[in-house]
């Protein structure tokens, strides 16, 4: 009687176990545009247009807005363990250049080997002008209000 119930401890450890380490795998998300790479050798300079291109490719994730017309095909799939921000495990770019007529002058794609990871340095937002501090801050206006050619002198009497 005790080997069985050593063999059920054994065997509800084992279970316990990979179901725990299953618990622990890594979720792949796509997100944005889903590539398919025969699409996209199918768009030619000089041959496509943005409207051909759309039914090819369907909408851009964005388009520019300034300099030349360019629509921008974008997808990631990131991984995400339990608990654990996502990070990016595959990148990809698509720019798609248009002339001002509409048609297809170059196309373009990139990985995560151009992706920029930004690292903000503090918390507050450097900005032009003077710096004041924080009794100028309370007490700036005082003096201000209703003089002349301050536009505050606008109530009874002025």
């Amino acid at each position: 009687m005790r080997a069985n119930g050593r063999l059920a401890c054994k065997a509800f450890l084992v279970a316990g176990t990979v179901f725990a380490l299953s618990a622990c795998t890594s979720i792949r998300e796509p997100r944005g545009y889903i590539v398919d790479g025969s699409l996209l050798e199918v768009i030619q300079p000089g041959i496509d247009n943005q409207r051909s291109v759309e039914q090819t490719l369907g909408r851009p994730t964005f388009t520019s807005q300034y300099g030349e017309p360019t629509w921008y095909y974008v997808s990631s799939t990131t991984g995400r363990r339990p608990f654990v921000r996502p990070t990016i495990q595959q990148h990809s770019v698509l720019a798609v250049k248009f002339d001002t007529a509409g048609n297809v002058v170059a196309s373009d794609r990139s990985g995560i080997e151009q992706v920029v990871y930004l690292s903000p340095e503090s918390d507050q937002t450097p900005t032009l002008g003077r710096e004041r501090s924080f009794l100028e801050d309370l007490f700036g206006n005082i003096g201000t209000v209703g003089a002349p050619g301050a536009g505050g002198g606008a109530g009874p009497g002025g």
